[in-house]
């Protein structure tokens, strides 16, 4: 491929090799040097860092082809490569290039040989004459949009990675090509490979394009709906990842350019949506958009042309126009600040207007005084100002209402007397006073005060790290299918979690557990059969995992055993009833759980070995209670209630373990509490809970004080916390 531009689109490359390349490495092929006994260098067009690509001649066969070289030379990267052209070498489409050869040379790097492409780049086109025609635009959509489909539609899919203008090209012909697959990935299964390097083109690249995110074709769709924004606009549209952190809005296509049409700003901008769900599906669904933008664009696949670029010798750029794109094209800097940094940033901002408000307040209200109602001032203040008017003495006594001050308590709901109270409302006062530690809570923000949660912020659920402070969303887990539900071992040092696990659901069935280290490193998948394991409880003291499996066709709970990796079935329920959400008592003797009788749950609890099985809580058939969890001192049992008959959402309860009494709803003023966790210092509470923008993890104490919350990405959902347990050192 020859379009390779290195300075006017900067490109962030991610090796995935071991190898560190030397400036030796990086030596350009000498003209008129023999490549395989058979490819004559005859200039080099550009060079990256993994490799450069050449203008060479097929000595054998007497054409000009591409060289695209790599340079990585690990045995794993030559079989990878090896594997990969061949899936190449098999493309024919009459948009795209054609890969006739590939080889190895040892000690050297990986060579792919490909047609050579006569004529100019978008990029090279766009420096020559300005903003291209909208007709113009749209076919060179619909051509890239073909060569799109075809690829992601073979056997595996290929995806591109790296569309830009400097990736298409026009030939003298006006035929147009998606070239330089040097970057290009094929998905087979659930694992996916990568030829040469990853890239990010900042502006071109979709957010789940960085890091470790999984891409599949729509990432290629927003990168060609980014092309073609440049291409109308002059101007690299606002980077994807910026987008997504809130750190930048894509500005309006029709606001850069007024004259381009309605129908196809909208369909380029659907095409750069940051969630790729909102995005075109599919590359044929992006070209029907851009066809039906303007009818008189709509011809026969495979027939889209655009006007050939001039001979070399005739191709210059219109100065007037590149000084507009020079002066166009590159961005303003935007220094990043996270989301929760921006929150903390706005209430900073509030809390000082706020105070100086109030200060203005005060010292208006004491001028006031001072100069029109002197008399409120007492004697003695106005003693030390000898300006101000003498008040008469008079006889009648002024009688002033002193504040009493009521007693608090502090971390309680209990405000004021109390005996005049609802005798309901005061043994929900005094119950929720229970649950909270009398001592100071402990500072937030300590090191060891660190969650586990799952988050779609890639677009598949995955398990990350994060303390209360901070901002860094630390990954632990990198499965194909997603991983949830974490739970601690409890020296803190492994999880236990469920995968595949994409999204947030119900249940996961045909899913496995899996340990792994809390750096991410050391995976081991648990013994599993065919149905589902999910909701793992790790014991107290490390030797069991509670959890619960759908291998007999319906929910219920099994204990593995840590030490000789047996299973053993812990409660045996009525055929189609469900026992789940096991949770252990601190001394790890006994196991709550929730058991589903007919359409509700009910809070039930067993020995650590299924026996004794006792119903803690009789609800009825209108409410349903569900995740279970036992507090730190074993004296409550908390879980969440929903009323099914008004489909409301789940409410935080506690019900006193051992005494026959009704439980009493925690008011904490968020939707659907779910998934609750006790920090490893007993004083916070964490939960998931629901809204209009997804679900997100809270922290509170127990009876709804200091309430805030930890995950703060609005484009994903954040859900089953698990706080880190704190191992006391000798």
């Amino acid at each position: 491929m020859l379009a390779f531009k290195v300075v006017p689109e900067v490109g962030i490359f991610l090796c995935f090799s071991n190898e560190n390349i030397s400036d030796k490495d990086l030596m350009i092929l000498e003209r008129d040097s023999i490549l395989q006994k058979r490819y004559r260098i005859i200039e080099n067009l550009g060079q990256g860092g993994m490799g450069s690509i050449y203008r060479a001649m097929d000595e054998n066969l007497g054409v000009e082809v591409a060289v695209k070289e790599n340079l990585f030379t690990t045995e794993e990267y030559a079989r990878q490569f090896r594997l990969e052209a061949v899936i190449l070498a098999n493309l024919r489409h009459p948009n795209l290039p054609r890969v006739s050869d590939h080889f190895v040379v040892a000690g050297e790097g990986q060579y792919l040989i490909m047609d050579f492409i006569e004529g100019e780049d978008l990029r090279q086109r766009m420096e020559r004459i300005g903003l291209l025609p909208e007709d113009e635009v749209i076919h060179v959509g619909a051509a890239m949009c073909d060569a799109l489909e075809y690829l992601h539609t073979r056997k595996p899919p290929v995806l591109h990675r790296d569309l830009k203008p400097g990736n298409v090209k026009v030939s003298p012909d006006g035929h147009i090509f998606l070239v330089d697959f040097g970057l290009a990935k094929i998905i087979q299964g659930n694992q996916a490979t990568t030829t040469g390097a990853r890239a990010m083109t900042p502006g071109y690249s979709p957010p789940e394009q960085y890091g470790t995110a999984r891409t599949d074709p729509r990432t290629d769709v927003y990168s060609l709906g980014a092309t073609l924004y440049a291409a109308l606009t002059g101007v690299i549209p606002e980077d994807g990842l910026a987008r997504a952190m809130d750190n930048a809005q894509l500005t309006p296509l029709r606001k850069r350019n007024p004259e381009i049409t309605r129908r196809l700003a909208a369909a380029i901008e659907k095409a750069m949506e940051i969630d790729p769900s909102d995005r075109y599906q599919s590359a044929e669904a992006f070209k029907l958009a851009l066809l039906n933008a303007k009818s008189k664009t709509q011809q026969l696949t495979g027939t889209y042309t655009i006007p050939p670029p001039p001979p070399d010798s005739e191709r210059k750029s219109d100065p007037s126009r590149a000084a507009v794109l020079t002066h166009s094209m590159p961005l303003e800097e935007h220094a990043f600040v996270s989301p929760r940094k921006k929150q903390m940033q706005r209430t900073t901002r509030l809390i000082r207007t706020v105070g100086s408000g109030f200060l203005a307040f005060l010292i208006v209200s004491f001028l006031l005084i001072l100069f029109i109602a002197p008399q409120l001032l007492p004697v003695s203040a106005r003693s030390y100002l000898p300006f101000l008017p003498q008040i008469p003495p008079t006889n009648t006594p002024i009688e002033t209402a002193l504040p009493v001050a009521l007693p608090t308590q502090e971390n309680t709901l209990v405000v004021g007397p109390t005996e005049n109270l609802d005798a309901s409302f005061q043994a929900t006062q005094t119950a929720a006073a229970a649950l909270t530690q009398t001592l100071a809570p402990t500072p937030i923000g300590g090191d060891y005060l660190q969650l586990a949660y799952a988050s779609t912020r890639t677009g598949i659920s995955q398990i990350y790290l994060t303390g209360l402070l901070g901002d860094e969303a630390i990954p632990v887990t990198n499965m194909p299918g997603g991983a949830c539900q974490p739970s601690w071992s409890p020296d803190g040092s492994k999880l236990v979690f469920t995968s595949p696990c994409g999204i947030k659901k119900d249940i996961y069935p045909e899913s496995s557990l899996f340990i792994i280290d809390a750096d991410g490193t050391n995976l081991q998948p648990l013994p599993t059969t065919p149905g589902g394991d999910f909701e793992p409880a790790w014991s107290p003291d490390g030797k069991y995992i509670a959890f619960t499996s759908l291998r007999d066709g319906y929910m219920q709970i099994y204990s593995y055993n840590v030490a000789s990796s047996s299973t053993t079935r812990l409660v045996k329920t009525a055929i189609n009833t469900a026992a789940r959400q096991a949770s252990w008592s601190p001394d790890g003797k006994q196991i709550v759980y929730a058991y589903q009788r007919v359409t509700t749950y009910e809070i039930w609890v067993m020995s650590a070995f299924g026996k004794n099985e006792e119903q803690l809580y009789l609800s009825g058939d209108e409410l349903s209670n569900q995740t279970p969890l036992w507090s730190p001192d074993g004296k409550f049992i908390l879980f969440s209630q929903q009323n099914t008959k008004d489909f409301t959402f789940p409410d935080l309860y506690f019900l006193k373990f051992g005494e026959e009494s009704s439980p009493l709803k925690v008011p904490l003023g968020v939707i659907s509490i779910v998934d609750m966790d006790y920090s490893p210092d007993d004083v916070w509470l964490a939960y998931e809970g629901g809204g209009d923008r997804g679900y997100h993890v809270y922290y509170s104490t127990a009876s709804g004080g200091n309430q805030a919350r930890i995950t703060e990405d609005v484009f994903s959902d954040d859900f089953d916390p698990a706080w880190r347990p704190i191992v006391k050192k000798p």
